[in-house]
Parts: structure tokens; C-alpha cells; sequence
């Protein structure tokens, strides 16, 4: 490899442009921004990259920077997270854990605090399986049968419920968005969960007091809707609240998640519901359940990687520098770049990647955080997502609630997702600058 380019090159970006245009092209073709499997669309920009960057470098220079991009610690480290994750995913849901959350749900909600349930139930779910879509498949057709009762608001159940799965997904140590804001910027999960903490959980409060307030102003009655028949297996919970203790402890995520699985197996054998050969396949059909976002993960990080060695991300960054003239507006920048990705793919974890890059870059040139940077990626694609009318979480809810809603029911109502919005740009406009800068970088 005979050149190192050091200065900005737009024409490097081309690749990434690519890649954009044909997942975004791909979902308004068929009206379904999942179709096209997001590694083939990654895959097209690769193909792009070394027939433009031949010009200068040898094909097999070009696979050598791209294996190298693939190679990355924090790539590895991000791919085989997901496969854990996977796992642990597919484990609680074998054993009945995510069962268990939804009886809760329909023996313990009452008709005044039912929109507030949802999205507690929902925010628990999302955060501890680290799954928004997951979330909105389980408790969408137990939502939809709350719809039902005379004088139910459809649209505030389904906003709560995307809500609170938004709320999970964004805070989730086990979530996809979570481990690639932090192991692209290179910091610890709970350093990245302290600041998160900061902005979600007071929306969240203010969230929940407003629904109870909607919900007492609405219905008169105090009944649940308990059923008789209804049990509820604690035990079937317990994986979940070990994830949940461990990672907030900050033990290593390897470790938290092995724990987890392992947890989910012996409630398994103890049930006699698994025997070692089941366990294994379960363990193994999550890995493949995974395999999607395990390539995007993987096929990103070599891309970045040419595209960075070729000047693409330097010209990026001095593009956007004539607007960042402050710490504040590189906080800006870095949100409205990955919150613009986001809206035109329709892709969280992907936005995040495709970002990455670029927000570390502005935030060692402004001294902003890795943890703070992984924070603003990871709240700002999530705010987007929510919205977003085509993203999985909304097409999910609104096909799964089974009732007359529109996206714009769900929009205006989504007081979460609006709330955590005014939240953000409070806390990194006026909050954060007063934290010392002795906390600001911890990783």
C-alpha cells in the first residue's frame, strides 16, 4: 500500500452513498424498508468501494484494508455480543419469560393506570431483552385485546406501548444500538447507561405521570382485568432481573450474558422442559437469529474502513466543521448526522455504524466524551426511529394492534418519545456542560 491519503476526499463517499441509496431505493420500491436484507445492501457498497478505489491501490491491497476494517477489536467485540444476545433472547422467550411479563400485565393493570402499565411493562420488557420490535410482537396482541373495552383510546395504548419500547431499546446494556454507539466510540456500557439514565428516566417519570393523569381523567372505574384463571411464574423473570442487576453492577457483558443464558437453562431443566440437546439448539438458533445484524456489523466495519483510509471521512468532517464552531453544535452535528440516516433507512443499529466514524472523529477534535457521543448516537437514532413511519417498530405496532389507528394517532400521542426529545436537548444544551470533566471521561 504505497498511499495514505490524509486529506478529505468527497469522492471516498461514494461507496457509502450507495449503500444508502439502495436500502433506501429498495424500501420505497416495495413498501417495506425490511425487505432487501441489509447485509446485500452493504454488499453493494463494498462492490462499489474497490472498483473506485483501484485507482490508486491494488485489489489486493484494497482486501487487505477492508479485512482490516473487519477485524477492528470493536467490531469483533460488537459481533459476538450480538450472538449472546441472541441467545439469551431466544432462551428467556423458550422458558415462557416473556409470557410471564404479559400475564402480569393482564392480571395486575387496572383500567385507569392501564396506559402508565403498558408502558412500564413495555419498558421493562425492551430493557431487559434488549429487543424494541421483540417488545411490540409480544405485547401488541394483548394490547389489542385491551381495545376492545368501551371507551379504551386505542392510540394512547399503542403509543405507550412504543414508547416504553423505545425507552428499553435506548437504555438496554443488551440491545444492538447499545453495543455499537459504545464499542465504535470505545466506551464502557455503563459509563454510556449513566449519562442515558440522566435524560430517559426523567422523561420516563414525567411520561408515566402524565399517562396515570390521561388514564384517572379518562375512566372512572378502578377494575382490572384480571382473569381467575391467569398464574403468574415469577421464576420465569428471574433471567431477566440477573442481566439487569449484573450490567447495572457493571460486570463484563461476556460474563452478564453467559450468566443469563445459563440462568434461563436451568429454570429449563429444572421444569424439565429442555434437555442438554434442546438447550444447545435453542443457544445456536439464537445465534442465527442474529446473523442479519452480525454481517451489517462485520461488512460495515470493513467499509468504514476504506472509506476512512481513503479520505472520506476527513472531508466529512471538514465539511461539517464550518457549521461545528462549538462543543454544543459538534453535539448538534453528530445528532442531526446519524438522526438523518436513520430517517432515510429506517435503521437504528444501522444509522449508528454508518455514523460512527464520523461522530468519533468530531468528538476527539471538540473533547466530547466517547461515553457522551455514544449517548447523543444512541438517543438521537432512537427519538428518529420512533417517529420514523416506516421503521419496524411502527409498521409492527400498527399491523398487530388489529384496530383503526392511523401513524398519526400514534405520533401525536407518543408523549415518551416527545418528551425524551425537549429532555435531550435540555440536558446536552444546559445540563451536561456543568458535569466536571473528570466524569465527562470515564471509560
Amino acid at each position: 500500500m504505497k498511499r495514505k491519503i490524509n486529506f478529505g476526499n468527497g469522492l471516498a463517499l461514494l461507496p457509502l452513498i450507495i449503500f444508502i441509496s439502495i436500502f433506501l431505493s429498495a424500501g420505497l420500491i416495495t413498501d417495506d424498508f425490511y425487505s432487501l436484507p441489509a447485509p446485500i445492501a452493504v454488499l453493494c457498497g463494498i462492490i462499489a468501494a474497490f472498483i473506485l478505489f483501484s485507482y490508486n491501490i491494488s485489489i489486493s491491497d484494497n482486501i487487505k484494508v477492508f479485512i482490516k476494517g473487519c477485524g477492528n477489536n470493536n467490531i469483533l467485540t460488537m459481533c459476538l455480543i450480538t450472538l449472546l444476545a441472541g441467545a439469551f433472547a431466544v432462551m428467556t422467550k423458550e422458558i415462557g419469560a416473556v409470557n410471564a411479563i404479559v400475564h402480569i400485565a393482564q392480571k395486575y393493570l387496572s383500567i385507569q393506570f392501564l396506559y402508565a402499565g403498558v408502558f412500564i411493562l413495555a419498558s421493562f420488557l425492551s430493557f431487559s431483552s434488549g429487543t424494541s420490535t421483540g417488545t411490540i410482537t409480544a405485547l401488541a396482541p394483548v394490547a389489542s385485546g385491551f381495545v376492545i373495552f368501551p371507551e379504551i383510546n386505542a392510540s394512547l395504548i399503542a403509543a405507550s406501548l412504543l414508547g416504553g419500547a423505545m425507552f428499553g431499546d435506548n437504555l438496554s446494556f443488551i440491545s444492538d444500538t447499545t453495543i455499537a454507539a459504545t464499542q465504535t466510540q470505545g466506551c464502557h456500557m455503563k459509563d454510556k447507561f449513566r449519562i442515558n439514565v440522566r435524560i430517559a428516566l426523567p422523561a420516563s417519570l414525567l411520561t408515566i405521570g402524565v399517562l396515570t393523569f390521561i388514564g384517572i381523567s379518562l375512566h372512572q372505574s378502578t377494575n382490572s382485568f384480571s382473569a381467575e384463571n391467569i398464574s403468574i411464574e415469577w421464576i420465569k423473570i428471574v433471567p431477566y432481573l440477573l442481566v439487569i442487576i449484573l450490567a447495572s453492577t457493571g460486570t463484563n457483558v461476556f460474563v452478564t450474558l453467559f450468566l443469563g443464558i445459563l440462568a434461563s437453562g436451568a429454570i429449563a431443566f429444572w421444569e424439565n422442559t429442555m434437555n442438554l440437546l434442546s438447550f444447545s439448539q435453542n443457544i445456536y438458533a439464537g445465534f442465527t437469529q442474529m446473523n442479519e445484524i452480525f454481517l451489517v456489523f462485520l461488512l460495515m466495519g470493513g467499509l468504514t474502513y476504506m472509506i476512512e483510509k481513503e479520505g472520506g471521512i476527513q472531508f466529512l468532517m471538514d465539511s461539517m466543521s464550518r457549521f461545528m464552531t462549538s462543543k454544543l453544535r459538534a453535539k448538534t452535528g453528530i445528532a442531526f448526522l446519524v438522526g438523518t440516516i436513520d430517517f432515510a433507512i429506517a435503521n437504528n443499529t444501522i444509522a449508528i455504524i454508518t455514523s460512527a466514524p464520523i461522530a468519533r472523529e468530531i468528538s476527539n477534535k471538540f473533547g466530547i466524551s466517547p461515553a457522551y457521543t455514544a449517548s447523543i448516537l444512541d438517543i438521537s437514532s432512537c427519538i428518529v426511529q420512533g417517529f420514523a413511519p416506516f421503521g419496524a417498530q411502527m409498521l409492527l405496532l400498527l399491523k398487530l394492534i388489529q384496530t383503526d389507528i392511523t401513524y398519526l394517532d400514534i405520533v401525536a400521542q407518543s408523549y415518551y418519545i416527545w418528551i425524551l426529545l425537549v429532555t435531550t436537548i435540555f440536558y446536552f444544551s444546559f445540563i451536561s456542560s456543568k458535569i466536571k470533566k473528570k466524569e465527562l471521561f470515564v471509560s
